[in-house]
């Protein structure tokens, strides 16, 4: 019997086709136990995909090094090696959609557990620096790539976090701690490595060198029980 082979084209097809609107799905969801009503989360979520093509030039990096030069390597007098300076720069930038709309919605997170309960924002704050010490230290530098880090890290951390100190009010808490955690940690606590790789711009919260922000902060919200 021949298994059917000409129907799977077009079944990967489809998945494919689904796959953005499942992730448009989850970010409504997300944003909805953020406390964003139905209108609010459309405009938030336009903004993020939207912004996401968006970077601010915020910083110029600029680093000069030594490198050695061999010039009569093909005459076979390798051993004659010339000191060379060579000059790269590096644009530092904020991405709209993965960095300015999370870092907004993270401080309307703390100003509404603020207005619930000040010892919220305490708690939150000890969520938060939790992630960034834990994003400081799996943060790698990568030769031409920039501060990388699985998205896991943050996500787990905050989630773990905020069931933990903030049960009843652990999607915000989540959010907060996934989106400031990645952002200071591996942002920008690493800013000082990133000259010395190599990278033409850096985008934090860009689709490059610092992914992560809004998937850690989105994942955390989702793996997190709903308000009681």
């Amino acid at each position: 019997m021949r298994s059917p082979t000409g129907c799977l084209p077009i079944i990967v097809l489809g998945l494919v086709l689904l796959v953005p609107f499942f992730l448009a799905n989850a970010l409504l969801v997300a944003l909805g136990k953020l406390g964003l009503g139905p209108a609010s989360s459309l405009v938030a979520a336009a903004a993020i995909f939207v912004g996401g093509a968006i970077n601010i030039p915020v910083k110029r990096i600029e680093q000069e090094r030594t490198v050695e030069y061999v010039p009569f390597q093909l005459f076979g007098l390798e051993r004659f090696v010339v000191p060379m300076r060579q000059r790269s720069v590096t644009v530092i930038a904020v991405n709209v959609g993965g960095g300015v709309v999370p870092t907004g919605l993270a401080i309307y997170q703390v100003v509404r557990l603020a207005g619930i309960d000040a010892g919220l924002v305490g708690l939150t704050a000890l969520s938060v620096a939790v992630n960034v010490g834990l994003c400081y230290y799996f943060a790698k530098p990568v030769e031409g790539q920039g501060i990388t880090m699985a998205p896991i890290v943050p996500a787990g951390a905050a989630v773990a976090c905020a069931l933990l100190f903030t049960p009843e009010w652990a999607p915000p808490v989540a959010f907060v701690a996934g989106v400031l955690g990645p952002l200071i940690g591996a942002d920008l606590l690493h800013l000082d490595d990133i000259a010395s790789l190599g990278t033409g711009m850096a985008s934090i919260g860009g689709a490059g060198t610092f992914d992560g922000i809004v998937i850690s902060g989105l994942a955390a919200v989702l793996l997190t029980p709903g308000l009681g």
